[in-house]
């Protein structure tokens, strides 16, 4: 089951699941051109720890 993402943001990107990251990756991806600054950085993080675990 996908935390909620308000419960996710305030953890290391580490510590979520892979199901959560790709999750989160596609859907901030959809929206990519609607995002802030703030998204956008969220988003290379996630990016920057799918990478990391090979995914």
């Amino acid at each position: 089951m996908k935390r909620d993402f308000t419960e996710l943001s305030m953890m290391s990107k580490e510590k979520w699941s892979n199901e959560e990251l790709q999750y989160y990756q596609h859907a901030l991806s959809q929206i990519l051109p609607y995002i802030n600054s703030e998204g956008l950085t969220i988003l290379h993080e996630i990016n920057k720890e799918l990478h990391s675990r090979n995914i």
